[in-house]
């Protein structure tokens, strides 16, 4: 009887400090030598833990080769889902993975973490990373005949991309049963592709279904993927690269047109307030007003009351103070003992402001660059607002900048943290935005090429 207790002990101990491993393996390392582990929720993420990479060399092939290697140690109770492994504190670099209470190792280069990752251990991983590749590859064949048929519509073209058809749906019913019972299982089934039986007929309708049929297979009622950035990457492909559309009216009607399918197919409001929340975000960094306030008036003020976050909304908003669709903020200089003001001044059809510092030197390039090509353009008035430590150097700089008008902003600590500059919430110089003769913004060029591009289309 004894003996059998101890057992159990045994048993009921090794349960309880029973712990899963992480393990990764980065060949080249990284720069870093850290990495650290979130659970991913939705569009946000969880800081898990982190730890030290440590470096190390050995022998592959004859030849020494540095590599680094990470652990982390998990608890038992620890909840399945997708985590990632972040490496790196800007830009690509991070590889997500599924946990389902077994132990998962590694391998990936992390200039290319998505192309080269390799899982030693791990059935749920193995499982899915060949599923994603199988559907690349059939996916691929599919498409590829479409293309030659729109080219060249014969009956041998046809019966090839039946066949084809035929094998994705041959591979995605032996995935499905492959990973049945398995976390991964879940995301399979929500990445099934969706393709005619026939090749179609024209660009147009092959496009069209494309588009129609995006969202076919997703279940977005699934905790599972919740739980993920499946639900997140794939509104992301949809309304950024999916839908494009050439000139600015027609995109931004496209933006609107891609979001409200994307409320359409989301019913559950966690899940909408996730969505409204990454897309303002992104639409904010671009500096899209017009769709920023959409999303506001149209789906987040209908929210419950209670989900509804007014500082988020605040903040968001507060960025988008110099931003296309918005009156330019308003701000006044002094020329040769003269007050101007940019609300009430009134002498062109448009006007371009650049903002731009004589500390930048890709600015004291451009700047004369950009006051010779503007001599072309008669109708419209350029403000140049210089941002200085102080005005010395940019008095003698705005002498060769006859026709322009020159403001300059100071500030006694840091020149950015200039009353009118933060206004404009400028990431860099030089800066330029476009008004119309109201001063409402139109237009926000990345440089003088783009400056050329719009004005020659006006």
């Amino acid at each position: 009887m004894m003996k059998k207790i101890l057992a159990l002990l045994v048993f009921v101990t090794s349960i309880a400090n029973a712990q899963f491993s992480i393990k990764g393996t980065m060949t080249p390392p990284d720069k870093g030598d850290w990495v650290i582990l979130y659970k991913i929720e939705g569009a946000k993420q969880k800081f898990i833990k982190n730890e030290t990479v440590q470096f190390s060399k050995v022998n592959i092939g004859g030849r020494e080769q540095e590599i680094a290697r990470f652990e982390f140690k998990l608890p038992a109770d620890t909840k399945p889902g997708a985590y990632r492994l972040t490496y790196r504190d800007r830009g690509a670099g991070f590889v997500d993975f599924l946990f389902n209470k077994e132990d998962v190792e590694l391998i990936f280069n992390p200039q290319y973490p998505d192309e080269s990752v390799i899982y030693t251990k791990s059935l749920e991983n193995k499982v899915y990373r060949e599923y994603m590749d199988a559907l690349s590859l059939t996916q691929r064949t599919v498409d590829s005949l479409q293309v030659a048929y729109l080219k060249d519509p014969s009956k041998s073209t046809k019966k090839q991309y039946k066949k084809a058809v035929e094998a994705v749906e041959d591979m995605q019913d032996i995935y499905e049963g492959k990973s049945k019972g398995m976390l991964a299982n879940h995301f399979i089934k929500s990445s099934k592709s969706s393709n005619p039986d026939s090749p179609l007929d024209d660009t147009q309708e092959y496009l069209n279904s494309v588009v129609d049929n995006f969202f076919k297979n997703i279940d977005f009622s699934d905790e599972k993927l919740y739980y993920s950035s499946f639900f997140i990457d794939k509104i992301t492909d949809y309304v950024f690269y999916l839908n494009v559309a050439e000139g600015q009216e027609a995109q931004q009607a496209l933006y609107q047109k891609s979001i409200d399918k994307v409320m359409d197919v989301i019913k559950e409001d966690k899940l909408r307030k996730e969505v409204i929340e990454y897309l303002v975000t992104r639409f904010t960094n671009a500096r899209n007003s017009g769709v920023v306030d959409r999303l506001f008036d149209e789906y987040y003020s209908k929210l419950p009351s209670e989900m509804q976050d007014n500082k988020f909304k605040d903040e968001k908003l507060s960025l988008l103070t110099a931003s296309v669709g918005r009156t330019a903020p308003d701000f006044s200089w002094t020329e040769e003992g003269k007050e101007y003001k940019l609300s009430t001044i009134n002498e062109a059809d448009k006007y371009l402001l650049v903002f731009w510092s004589t500390g930048c030197p890709h600015c004291v390039d451009e700047i004369p660059l950009l006051h010779k090509e503007m001599q072309a353009y008669k109708n419209v008035s350029v403000i140049s607002f210089g941002i200085e430590n102080e005005v010395t150097e940019w008095q003698e700089f705005v002498k060769n900048l006859p026709n322009f008008h020159n403001a300059v902003g100071t500030h006694p600590d840091y020149k950015f943290d200039n009353e009118t500059v933060k206004k404009y919430n400028l990431t860099g110089t030089p800066s330029y935005f476009i008004l119309d003769k109201d001063k409402k913004i139109i237009a926000l060029p990345n440089g003088l090429e783009d400056v050329k591009a719009y004005l020659n289309e006006l």
